[in-house]
């Protein structure tokens, strides 16, 4: 399905300026961008991945991770070739480092909602790879969700530029924005050939005016990305944005793709980062990919009671009242459940109110 993206300019001499990502490629007639399945075809760009996905599954909406809107719910999760990004630890290389369309399925975004709501899910995740490069094929889905009454959500790099934030505006419920490496700039340039992590904070300075919920992770690499004092400032710049009540989570490396001589993040680095945020004064840290770790649990900034406990990217039990208040203290908690005209009540135990 050839499809002419929205996201990009005309200039001189039949070149094009893609303006969905901030690497802002300028292609010749023929030329492909970065990303791989963003094409100049005479004077126009069209979309190659339009309509035609690489994975589709469903998941928990806290593998996402999103902790903090919708526990308990299930998500249709839908990925294509491509990304804006090369990072050589990427778990999903086989799709994201892509660069054919081929062995694709081809799903129209009818069809991609129809999908989700015959599997009983309660939204659609883009996933998987960067979801701003296909941003024309994932609006005309999310427009069709938000109809059927279904939630949206990305899982990015936080690449947006502020084109692409203006048509996240339209369709998108929430976003994870997912640091590498604390943020650091060799670290992004040598291992995910991307020029620099800066564009990221003027991403999430647009995303904080949208109303759009927003949750911060960063993959911690052990040896050549896990400083703490890189942790320390990325916390800081974030909390500047967003308060200090956004969810941020430190999730945990494995070996993978072209660094299979890492070892896996060691936990005792995990919670030393853990540590840092809750000095730096977040209220809602987590550590991922740790199963059985109490750092994937909820706790009252108030008085420290349990208020939503989850392992293995599910949640476990929710310990809030009806409006949303830690059951000890009274405090109010920045987590809101799905409507319950909406939910799957034999998705969770103790769902949504014990």
């Amino acid at each position: 399905m050839i499809h002419e993206a929205t996201l990009y300019e005309r200039i001189s001499e039949g070149k094009v300026r893609c303006t969905a990502c901030s690497r802002y490629c300028i292609l010749k007639d023929g030329q492909i961008g970065f990303c791989g399945v963003r094409k100049n075809v005479g004077g126009k760009l069209d979309l190659l991945a339009y309509g035609r996905p690489l994975v589709a599954q469903i998941d928990p909406i806290e593998k996402k991770p999103i902790l903090h809107r919708y526990q308990g719910t299930w998500i249709y999760s839908i990925g294509t070739a491509g990304c804006n990004f090369a990072c050589q630890f990427c778990q999903n290389y086989d799709v994201s480092q892509r660069r054919e369309i081929e062995g694709s399925y081809y799903m129209t975004p009818e069809q991609v909602v129809d999908n989700a709501v015959k599997e009983g899910c309660q939204g659609i995740a883009f996933t998987y790879n960067e979801p701003t490069i296909f941003i024309e094929y994932a609006k005309d889905i999310g427009l069709i969700a938000k109809e059927k009454g279904l939630i949206t959500v990305f899982v990015s790099n936080g690449y947006e530029t502020p084109e692409a934030i203006d048509e996240l505006s339209d369709f998108l419920d929430c976003i994870t924005v997912d640091f590498k490496g604390n943020a650091n700039l060799s670290f992004y340039r040598r291992y995910m050939s991307v020029p620099s992590p800066e564009f990221i904070y003027d991403a999430l300075k647009g995303l904080s005016k949208t109303g759009i919920h927003v949750e911060i992770t960063d993959l911690v690499v052990p040896q050549i990305g896990d400083s703490i004092d890189d942790a320390r400032i990325m916390v800081q710049r974030v909390k500047e944005i967003f308060g200090d009540s956004i969810p941020v989570s430190f999730l945990r490396f494995h070996p993978d793709y072209k660094l299979m001589h890492l070892p896996s993040t060691p936990v005792e680095t995990l919670i030393r980062h853990y540590e840092v945020a809750r000095e730096e004064g977040m209220k809602y840290v987590y550590i991922g990919n740790v199963p059985g770790s109490i750092y994937q649990n909820t706790y009252c900034p108030e008085c420290g009671s349990l208020c939503v406990e989850r392992d293995m990217m599910r949640t476990i039990s929710f310990n809030l009242t009806e409006d949303g208040r830690c059951r000890e203290c009274g405090r109010k908690i920045d987590i809101k459940p799905l409507p319950e005209v909406r939910r799957n009540p034999q998705r969770i135990s103790g769902w949504p109110f014990p």
